[in-house]
């Protein structure tokens, strides 16, 4: 395994050794229950604190809660906030958010008017049509910093500019899963709330936070325990919580993961003309550093997966969460990418341990899997 050229990074991360460190402790010689009375105890919530207070401080957050990843965090966020909705509203999303946003938002139609906010040709969001949509009995919505098949870096500032002109008192959610650590996020500028990942930034999978601003003020959707002020019941996941604050710490503020990302995507573009970038390009400011999409008609994505994976390169179809799903990708639907061209798309994810070496050998990998495929493709 070690010889394997992992580019699904947007997937999960390779844990940092620092992360697998602080776990390690914490499973050994600090596993006492953050809730217990005794000394022991009272230590490892004083770790705990520690970090949730350093996140807050990061991101302007009132209030932390820990969870069991995003996926949690955004099904607390949502369901959590509108449950204190005195009355029916209206409930906006992208329409290219992750699927536990998505799904969360549209459980809610029973009480409440779910509607999708436009993106264009490259993911981003529509602004114009946004603010059609943006009516005064708006109560929440929903907006990723980074979208995570195509890497479009979406304009949060402008719809908070666009929220406080037409329905100030709406609450502006952020999946900030993609985002956090590789893009500023503040709360202060006039986000309500936003969630995180520590599997997707070198830490442990198993833990995640909502952070929440001023204004958001949400019921527990896991009832059974006083924990986290009472907003999640369940014992905190201390080693997890330890291995995410290890992680952060050892993010490397100066990193080439975009200089490599536009590497590849040159390198390939070299060797196989016909491929179609799906999102913004490489090089722009609307792009994240980690994320590429590609489309290689006339071959199937999976086909090409595949042929890679048996060439050592590990890549990916879109969406982890939606990996084993042969639905096609909402995203890439929501941008108006013809079928064919969604069934021919594959992303390339990378980190900041991913090197030249790498990226030369993906190339040469794609280029020859691609040549070797394509004759025996029907277009």
């Amino acid at each position: 395994m070690s010889n394997l050229i992992y580019l699904d990074n947007a997937a999960t991360t390779q844990p940092a050794p620092e992360a697998v460190a602080a776990m390690t402790m914490a499973l050994t010689r600090q596993y006492f229950n953050p809730s217990a009375l005794y000394a022991a105890g009272y230590e490892a919530r004083k770790a705990m604190e520690a970090f949730r207070a350093s996140l807050a401080s990061r991101l302007g957050a009132r209030q932390v809660v820990f969870t069991s990843g995003g996926t949690e965090a955004n099904n607390l966020a949502i369901r959590g906030l509108l449950q204190n909705a005195r009355k029916p509203g209206r409930v906006l999303l992208s329409a290219v958010e992750h699927p536990s946003v998505a799904q969360a938002c549209h459980s809610l139609r029973a009480r409440h008017e779910v509607l999708p906010l436009p993106v264009d040709a490259q993911g981003l969001l529509d602004l114009d049509a946004a603010s059609r949509l943006m009516t005064s009995d708006t109560l929440l919505i929903c907006l990723m910093q980074v979208n995570n098949e195509v890497g479009a870096i979406q304009p949060v500032e402008a719809l908070v500019r666009l929220r406080d002109q037409l329905c100030p008192d709406a609450l502006l959610h952020v999946d900030g899963v993609q985002g956090f650590l590789r893009l500023p996020l503040l709360l202060g500028g006039g986000i309500d709330s936003c969630t995180l990942s520590a599997h997707k930034v070198h830490g442990p999978k198993g833990v995640g936070a909502l952070a929440l601003g001023a204004r958001a003020r949400l019921q527990p959707q896991i009832l059974g325990g006083q924990q986290e002020e009472g907003l999640r019941a369940g014992t905190e996941n201390t080693a997890g919580i330890a291995g995410f604050e290890a992680a952060v710490k050892a993010w490397p503020s100066a990193r080439q993961t975009r200089q490599m990302k536009v590497r590849l995507y040159e390198g390939l573009l070299r060797r196989l003309p016909d491929l179609v970038l799906n999102g913004p390009e490489p090089q722009g400011d609307q792009a994240v550093e980690h994320i590429l999409n590609l489309s290689f008609p006339p071959l199937q994505g999976q086909t090409l997966m595949h042929a890679l994976e048996a060439r050592g390169v590990l890549v990916s179809q879109g969406s982890a969460c939606a990996a084993r799903s042969r639905k096609p990708s909402l995203t890439l639907q929501g941008m108006g990418v013809a079928r064919k061209r969604q069934d021919s798309a594959l992303r390339f994810s990378l980190s900041h341990q991913t090197t030249k070496e790498d990226i030369d050998t993906a190339v040469q990998a794609c280029a020859e899997a691609y040549t070797e495929l394509k004759p025996y493709t029907r277009r």
